[in-house]
């Protein structure tokens, strides 16, 4: 199993009360406490596990149903303009709790000055590739 160390309990195995977005038998879904924007959703496997690529095929099947499902609530909510879904995989990529999950960020018009290239920008020298000959 791919973990991150640390000496500090799972905070997502350790939640105890909290209001759920959505869940299903796999998963369920939390709002982020450091959001990114208004709505910015975490949608969590309940098995403690690193990595998305050490999900099954029936908790990955389940986990996207619950992006389903939280995407329709935050449209309700926040009627955002768009969305960007992402997995921080591995320490390498940015993951910093050991537990995988998945970002679901609600996108508005005007919050960046020119959103494009979106999840490139981790790597901001390769975001721009329009402009590049």
């Amino acid at each position: 199993m791919t973990t991150l160390p640390t000496s500090k309990p799972c905070p997502f195995c350790a939640l105890g009360e909290r209001e759920l977005l959505a869940s299903n038998t796999s998963g369920f879904s939390i709002f982020d406490n450091y959001p990114i924007s208004p709505g910015h959703a975490l949608i969590i496997p309940r098995r403690h596990v690193g990595s998305f690529f050490e999900l099954s095929k029936t908790e990955r099947d389940d986990l996207f149903d619950l992006i389903e499902q939280v995407k329709a609530k935050l449209d309700g909510q926040f009627a955002p303009d768009s969305y960007n879904i992402g997995i921080n995989d591995g320490p390498a990529a940015g993951q910093t709790i050991g537990h995988c999950h998945i970002h679901l960020i609600p996108r508005y018009r005007g919050d960046m000055p020119d959103p494009r290239g979106g999840v490139r920008w981790i790597i901001p020298g390769k975001a721009d590739y329009w402009s590049k000959p």
